[in-house]
């Protein structure tokens, strides 16, 4: 019953993304971003994705060898060991039903969604050094989301392949709703070919990444143009700005990387 209530979820989530209609606004704004980065050339853009790439990987090591990591990776075995007590290992959550794997999915892309809207709103204080640090503290904590999220489903993140697409996900999950689908439906094919994924030498991100790091520039602009207009001495437009973005995103990426492994836990165990 509970997997034909996720099942029955997750292809009501698939619908509404291949189903998404742009309105006016964004096509504007795609057809302005496109405009902006068909003016850089393409040595640079090469160079920015490759350098944004490797900026993924090497995040993505370090995070895994974290004792914050390792600790969030004990507490899910031991929430799992109330379903399960002969759990032992992050591979033994495959025991598990996919009902009580999303229960543990759920309970690190709440304290996921809380840290960003928290991280969003400190950012909103106006710091020149905290708006620096913004963009790749963000990307940081959405992706330890979904390597958490991985982990909570059974999946070794330690293992290369697990890594390529943990990191996908994380790409399909910042794309705009617009072009969610076609990564959707990417990782299920990559998902059902794990033996040759890591001979693609594309590159994780490319053009349609461009856009959440303009995104950003706008959201920076308006956090310092508003960080003077006070309320008690906070400014609470500024803080309000920088919560509801990083918390909108940590959903986007949360909600996608939760139906991508339910739905891989519910391919293979057909």
């Amino acid at each position: 019953m509970g997997e034909e209530r996720i099942l029955k979820s997750l292809h009501q989530w698939e619908g509404e993304i291949k189903q998404y209609n742009t309105n006016d606004f964004e096509r504007m704004y795609e057809l302005w971003t496109q405009s902006m980065f068909h003016k850089i050339p393409d040595h640079y853009q090469q160079k920015f994705f490759e350098l944004t790439d490797q900026w993924f990987l090497y995040t993505y090591a370090f995070l895994q060898g974290t004792s914050y990591q390792i600790n969030a990776q004990e507490r899910i075995l031991q929430t799992a060991r109330t379903f399960h007590d002969d759990i032992q290992n992050i591979s033994d959550l495959k025991k598990l039903r996919v009902e009580q794997l999303t229960y543990l999915a759920d309970q690190q892309l709440a304290k996921s969604r809380v840290y960003s809207f928290t991280q969003g709103g400190i950012t909103g204080t106006g710091g020149w050094f905290l708006l620096g640090v913004d963009f790749p503290l963000m990307v940081t904590l959405n992706l330890r989301s979904v390597q958490l999220i991985g982990s909570s489903f059974g999946y070794d993140m330690n293992n290369p392949i697990e890594m390529v697409l943990a990191l996908k996900v994380l790409h399909g999950g910042i794309l705009p709703r617009r072009l969610k689908y076609e990564a959707w439906e990417e990782l299920k094919r990559e998902s059902s070919e794990l033996e040759t994924i890591m001979k693609y030498e594309a590159l994780l991100t490319d053009h349609t990444w461009f856009e959440q790091p303009i995104n950003q520039v706008f959201k920076t602009l308006a956090i310092v143009m508003f960080r003077k207009k006070l309320f008690q001495g906070i400014p609470l437009i500024s803080v309000g700005i920088g919560a509801f973005s990083n918390y909108k995103l940590a959903k986007d990426v949360t909600d996608f990387a939760k139906h991508f492994y339910q739905y891989r836990h519910l391919n293979e165990h057909k």
